[in-house]
This record gives C-alpha cells, structure tokens and sequence, in this order.
C-alpha cells in the first residue's frame, strides 16, 4: 500500500532473479524509475517495478503487489465534477482512498503527503495547470511512477496529445461517463476483481 517503504534494488534484484547489477544498469538506462537522496542508495517504489514488469510482459506475483488500498487523488476546480467522480470511485469499495485537491498546487502537496497510486487530474485549472501537473509527476523520479488520468472538457485533439506527451496515460472526456471512469481505471491499477455495486 502507499504507505509500504520503497524498495532497495537488493528487493528488486530478489524479486527478478538477477543480480543488483543488472538492477542498476536498469536504471542508469532509464528503464526502470529510481530515485535517491543525496548520495545515498536508490529506491523504487512498487508501483514502479509493477510498471516496469507490465512493460515488458514479465510475471507480477499478486501477493507481492497485494495492497490494502490503492491511493486515488482527484484534482478538479469544479466541485460537481469531483462529486461525481468521488462517488463513482467509493463503489469500488474498501479497496480504495480518496482525496481531492481543487488546484494544481493543492495537488502538488497532495502528491507529497498522500502519495497516491492515481491521479485523476483536470486540465484546465487556476495557479498551475494540468499540464505542469503532468510535467513536475513525470520528471520526479520518486513521483515518475504515479497513473495519471486526464479529465477534460476541453478535449481537443492538440490538448489531449499535449497532456499525453507530458506524462499522462488515458483521458476521460467531461460530462464524466462513470462506466467509463471506473473501467479506466481499473485498467492503470491493473486492477483485477470487478467492482461492487
């Protein structure tokens, strides 16, 4: 769950069979997300390595992935629109915490305190846009790991490439379609029981 310690690459090596070299040289290439502190070892979070496996097609043991809850941050200046999607998110169940931010700002120190697996995220917001959203969660390597998914009623061809050039990973178009919401995402948590109600 979000709040597990992130992973050494000793773990990562333990859990690919192969040696922490093979896992450095994972990460020097840039194929595997990593971050550090200063000088010190690197970390990876679990939803990183999951990303990383998906990729490539390599077996994901549940039990390893298992978690009590996955972590959902919804950024919208529109309070009904969050509404919505808050609602259709908590008939997934136990499974699931919410919390919301009204502007990209809020967002950012969301990011950092509720760590969230998805971010289910406007583009058109006061302060700092969606787009620097997207920006600042992909070049941080500790954050690089997080889903996100755009909510847009602005859904131009341009706006939607632009967002997924930035970072993000499917879009949902507004007035929200909650099927479609729900099946989404499902589909970035790689989520495997159908939902309740």
């Amino acid at each position: 769950m979000s709040e597990e310690k992130p992973l050494t690459t000793a773990d990562v090596a333990r859990y690919c069979r192969v040696s922490q070299v093979t896992v450095w040289k994972w990460i020097k290439q840039g194929k595997l997300k990593a971050y550090r502190t200063a000088r010190g070892p690197y970390y990876i979070e679990k939803g990183a390595l999951r990303n990383f496996l998906q990729e490539r097609g390599w077996p994901i043991k549940a039990e390893f992935f298992a978690k009590f809850a996955y972590h959902i941050l919804v950024v919208d200046d529109e309070p009904t629109t969050v509404e919505v999607v808050v609602r259709t998110l908590q008939r997934l169940g136990e499974k699931v915490k919410l919390a919301t931010a009204q502007d990209g700002f809020e967002a950012g120190l969301q990011v950092a305190t509720f760590k969230p697996d998805l971010l289910i995220l406007d583009l058109m917001m006061p302060q700092i846009n969606g787009f620097e959203v997207c920006r600042h969660i992909r070049h941080n390597p500790a954050t690089a790991h997080i889903k996100i998914l755009i909510l847009t009623a602005f859904g131009s061809h341009e706006n939607i490439q632009r967002a997924l050039q930035l970072g993000a990973d499917d879009f949902v178009h507004k007035p929200v379609d909650i099927h479609q919401l729900t099946a989404k995402v499902r589909a970035l948590l790689a989520w495997p029981e159908q939902p309740k109600g």
